[in-house]
């Protein structure tokens, strides 16, 4: 069946709010319209809920190599389908050059391993960690021919993905005149590195030691030194998981500036706060991931910066390691690194969750409006990297990626209830307002309540316009 009729929701986008019906016809959406009837359409209630367009999660980690052996435990099939239950119907993953491999090969790689496998639609971002002129060369055809128009640069980890400012300037010149933008984790990675051996060799070991050595201001001021280097290049710059104050207020500067910086933060920093690394035993490794969780003048200062647009995005940099070495063995579990914080798997799990918690502690707690919610979890991802607007918004001929929500259902968050691989949850036990009924990809029923009726390899590969450009 072709034709799908959503009847009576309140539908909701990051400007509109209005009660409609809503006619898919061959994946798009073909009317939307008061008392529409179709005599040959799957008909489908919406009467109480918000008709909202999929989430679009722009930070994801799915079956990824961190070196050593180590991987995340969630594959593209599991972790996709996590996302699915969340709401989320599109993601971008990235695809990383290892020292000696081409950009392009990176992506061949990945895009190997996802398609037979994603049960919603993707796209990849390419991490660049060896910047040489080869591989300059190959991102205008990245950009042009293959539609990735963004690039992952890391400021932190010497020795492994770290790249220096030269690297990330001539990144920046090559991308920016074909519509390209860079991704920037920002931290000071050489003097992080110095802080965690001079704790290592103090015999200072536990998880705690891993927020303690990588300070607020060293993101503050990786942050500020490249929204600089980008405004040397005259190009757009996005900050990928922006936890601290001191990091934001680089980024409000610059904005109000009128430099074209961006950046997203993350459901755990939102949330959750420092304490957490307090937890006795080696619990609190279930909380290592970078940059680590802040303090409560953090926590404010990130929600006023969603609510002023001085941050534009919301994903999770969903990075799954499993808390116990069963049942995927240790190469996928925190357990690596039970004899020192150095050492722990660095990530944290977050893809299914992102929409209830963010309509719970932002829309119900009066933080943020509905709108804005749309507009942080779905619109701007889509803008931000060249979908729009085939995704992100309801509207006659986008893709009919949709989300039937009641905003009024109270449920328990749970790694026993969840659908990813990861054997826990950062926010296990908490209740929450407001929880995903149906969600439908290109106008297929993928999730009925906890029904699954997505299957692999449904999803399809985003071939992207530029990034960066329109907001």
């Amino acid at each position: 069946m072709t034709k799908v009729l959503i009847k009576g929701g309140r539908i909701v986008t990051a400007v509109d709010d209005y009660v409609a019906d809503i006619l898919i016809e061959n994946g798009k959406v073909e009317a939307i319209g008061r008392q529409l009837n179709s005599d040959e359409a799957e008909q489908h209630d919406a009467t109480g809920l918000l008709v909202m367009p999929g989430g679009i999660d722009v930070h994801v980690h799915m079956e990824t190599p961190m070196g050593n052996g180590v991987e995340t435990c969630d594959s593209f099939e599991s972790g996709t389908r996590s996302a699915a239950f969340g709401g989320t119907t599109t993601i971008i993953d990235f695809a990383q050059q290892f020292k000696g491999d081409s950009p392009k090969q990176a992506l061949d790689r990945r895009l190997a391993a996802a398609e037979p496998q994603c049960c919603v639609d993707y796209g990849f971002h390419v991490i660049l960690t060896d910047v040489t002129r080869a591989a300059l060369a190959e991102l205008p055809d990245l950009i042009n021919q293959e539609g990735v128009s963004s690039f992952k640069l890391y400021m932190a980890y010497p020795g492994v993905v770290m790249v220096d400012d030269a690297a990330i300037y001539r990144t920046m010149r090559k991308v920016g005149d074909h519509g390209g933008m860079v991704n920037l984790h920002a931290e000071n990675g050489i003097v992080i590195q110095a802080m965690i051996e001079e704790a290592l060799e103090a015999g200072q070991t536990s998880p705690k030691y891993h927020q303690l050595t990588r300070p607020q201001l060293m993101e503050g001021e990786a942050t500020h030194r490249v929204i600089r280097i980008a405004e040397l290049a005259e190009v757009p710059v996005y900050i990928v998981h922006l936890s601290a104050k001191e990091a934001l207020a680089a980024v409000v500067e610059a904005r109000d500036r009128g430099i074209p910086a961006f950046a997203e933060t993350c459901p755990h920093y939102l949330f959750l706060d420092q304490s957490e690394y307090d937890r006795p035993g080696f619990e609190s490794a279930k909380y290592v991931m970078t940059p680590p969780l802040r303090n409560h003048e953090c926590q404010h200062a990130l929600w006023r910066g969603l609510r002023f647009d001085d941050l534009q995005i919301v994903s999770t940099d969903h990075c799954p390691f499993c808390f116990n070495e069963n049942a995927y063995g240790i190469l996928k579990s925190k357990q690596y690194g039970k004899d020192s914080f150095a050492k722990i798997p660095n990530g944290a799990p977050g893809v299914e969750f992102r929409l209830s918690l963010l309509y719970d502690g932002g829309v119900n707690a009066g933080r943020i409006t509905l709108n804005r919610f749309v507009q942080l979890t779905a619109t701007a991802p889509a803008k931000m990297f060249g979908l729009f607007p085939q995704k992100g918004t309801i509207a006659v001929g986008s893709d009919a990626d949709i989300v039937l929500f009641d905003p009024h259902q109270r449920h328990t968050l749970s790694a026993s209830t969840h659908h990813s691989n990861v054997d826990y949850s950062l926010f296990e036990g908490r209740s929450v307002q407001g929880k995903v009924q149906k969600v439908f990809l290109r106008g297929e029923l993928i999730v009925d309540g906890e029904i699954w009726l997505g299957r692999a390899g449904m999803g399809r590969y985003l071939s992207r316009a530029a990034s960066g450009r329109i907001l």
